[in-house]
């Protein structure tokens, strides 16, 4: 069951990035490591850009405090954008990438990464490269037409996003208005890369509670596909572990790779 929709002030007060950051990827016992959406993401996201998805510019929609989801695809782009609507996740990410006191250690997902990639032991290297290929963090609101605004910048060769637009979505209405919005700071041909959650109408950081837009796999696929898109890939995979399910609601994780074919023409 869907809680109330937060809104952006909201979010922006009360979304604390250490208790979320805490809860869900804390090494061994965070909750989505427990739930395997993590490694669900992250073999997904290795297969994608050691696949043929890759160029000068990824552009990373509603990156949070996390940096899980941009560890592969700094080995096959030159450049990242990271994006944020609030401050503090911002902030929280910029800790890491400065390596300031106190930044969250990522290492153990880091070390699962790199495993993939054929050496553990590389581990320190990858955050050194994944430091230098993101150049810029940049606020981000999804629900404007120039979710950059007042900024434009060219158009990326890849738009990554997980875990935004479902919490940042109120309805069918408002997400497919999202994903179009964001969807114009990719060129035509650009790949669309998203991973999140189906089904999921609230979650919870520390004491807070924030509302989710709890879609399914067909609603998805046609929202992907109305924004002119081609599905090339489509993976959903059933929550099994509900022990978590007081902190997030969701019944399944997905990830979504997609071609886009051209500009959508305004109606």
């Amino acid at each position: 069951m869907a809680s109330d929709f937060t809104d952006k002030e909201t979010y922006q007060k009360d979304f604390d990035p250490k208790a979320y950051l805490d809860t869900y990827y804390a090494s061994e016992n965070g909750h989505r490591i427990t739930d395997e959406y993590l490694i669900f993401m992250l073999k997904n996201l290795f297969n994608t850009f050691t696949s043929g998805v890759k160029g000068n510019l990824l552009l990373d929609i509603g990156t949070g405090p996390s940096i899980y989801h941009l560890l592969s695809a700094c080995e096959s782009f030159n450049e990242i954008i990271a994006t944020d609507y609030t401050d503090r996740n911002r902030q929280e990410l910029e800790t890491w990438l400065k390596k300031e006191p106190g930044a969250f250690d990522w290492s153990s997902v880091v070390k699962f990464v790199c495993e993939l990639e054929g050496d553990r032991e590389k581990w320190a290297e990858k955050e050194e490269k994944l430091r230098r290929t993101v150049t810029r963090i940049l606020k981000c609101d999804v629900t404007k037409n120039n979710s950059l605004d007042p900024l434009v910048l060219p158009q990326a060769d890849c738009l990554l996003t997980c875990l935004c637009l479902e919490g940042a979505s109120k309805d069918p209405d408002s997400y497919c208005c999202a994903l179009r919005n964001i969807s114009s700071l990719l060129k035509s041909g650009g790949h669309l890369v998203m991973g999140g959650v189906l089904g999921n109408g609230m979650y919870m950081v520390g004491e807070k509670q924030f509302s989710g837009f709890p879609m399914d796999k067909e609603f998805l696929e046609k929202a992907v596909s109305g924004e002119g898109y081609v599905v090339e890939q489509l993976e959903v995979q059933p929550r099994s572990d509900l022990t978590g399910v007081h902190l997030a609601n969701y019944n399944a994780i997905f990830f979504v790779l997609a071609r886009k074919m051209g500009d959508k023409q305004s109606s």
